[in-house]
């Protein structure tokens, strides 16, 4: 008998990551209901009653109805934000609020339903001290790294560890002449640092020297494991440089990836190491959103029929 019971992707309008993984679904006869967070109130509505097992209802998109109950897994991709340009500021951050802790609630609290990641556990993982800290408890070798507003602090840690590197926390677009830019990961110098270090807050980390860099992704309880060689400070920033070699992963690693996923209580991660000089693997970040799929089509791992697999439950 078939299941009829859909899979959600929540996720913008343009996402071929997400584009592949529907096909995937489609092609194994899996119901989709796809929609953008983004899209509520204008074309996607929700109804949901709160009962002792969890919320009941309907979700709306313009093709598409879900029934809240139904739902066998929620792949949470990257929506966009709420957005209510027809009201005044004041109505629209009130608007805003009630969309997030309403819709983004609802979401959130799907009975029986598998995230792939849940929103709440992303948020979580998405704050890098939280991340490093846990990649730390969990096991994996980190650099020394600090965080701070104080100059003071910054010229020390910098004199203390050189070199260094500065990372945004966060990295929102600029728009600069037209075209989209990001804040870059950097050398450091302690010449670098002055008074415009207090203004916000900045991470400071060593700098490792490497030989290559590695994106191990985790889904569900599959390690695909792929080294990057390039000659640059952050491979993310050119990737016709990059040669792509599938490893097995050193012993260390994979026990300390099952702490680290537990702690966030994640499926799905896309971590990031450097390997050392030493040949030691160094922890950088896990995105519990990051891309993947660039990576079978350059190594042929079998990436997307485990993501379909876990959102169809058959594993």
């Amino acid at each position: 008998m078939n299941d009829s019971r859909p899979v959600l992707v929540v996720t913008s309008l343009y996402d071929p990551t997400a584009d592949v993984v529907i096909r995937e679904l489609h092609d194994r006869g899996v119901p989709v209901v796809r929609f953008d967070s983004g899209d509520f109130p204008a074309s996607l509505s929700v109804e949901a009653e709160i009962t002792s097992r969890g919320v009941k209802g309907l979700m709306h998109t313009s093709s598409r109805t879900a029934d809240l109950t139904a739902v066998r897994s929620l792949y949470y991709r990257r929506p966009t934000g709420f957005a209510f340009p027809h009201l005044s500021e004041q109505d629209a951050r009130f608007a805003l609020t009630q969309a997030r802790y309403g819709l983004g609630g609802v979401l959130a609290s799907l009975p029986g339903c598998l995230y792939v990641n849940h929103p709440h556990r992303i948020g979580d993982a998405e704050f890098k001290p939280s991340g490093l800290a846990a990649a730390a408890a969990a096991g994996f070798y980190v650099p020394p790294t600090l965080i701070t507003s104080s100059p003071d602090a910054a010229h020390a840690f910098i004199k203390r560890h050189a070199p260094v590197i500065y990372k945004p926390l966060w990295n929102p677009v600029y728009q600069i002449d037209g075209v989209s830019s990001v804040v870059k990961v950097a050398e450091v110098t302690p010449e670098d640092i002055d008074d415009r270090v207090a203004g916000t807050a900045h991470l400071f980390q060593q700098l490792v020297p490497k030989t290559a860099d590695v994106r191990l992704t985790v889904i569900g309880s599959h390690i695909f494991c792929v080294r990057i060689d390039s000659d640059l400070l952050d491979w993310r920033t050119d990737y016709r440089r990059h040669t792509y070699t599938p490893v097995d992963p050193p012993p260390r690693i994979e026990p300390a990836l099952h702490r680290y996923m537990d702690r966030f209580g994640l499926l799905f991660g896309a971590f990031d190491f450097c390997v050392g000089e030493d040949g030691r693997w160094w922890f950088l970040e896990c995105n519990p959103s990051g891309q993947w799929y660039w990576l079978e089509t350059e190594t042929g791992l079998p990436m997307l029929a485990a993501l379909a697999d876990l959102l169809e439950r058959t594993k």
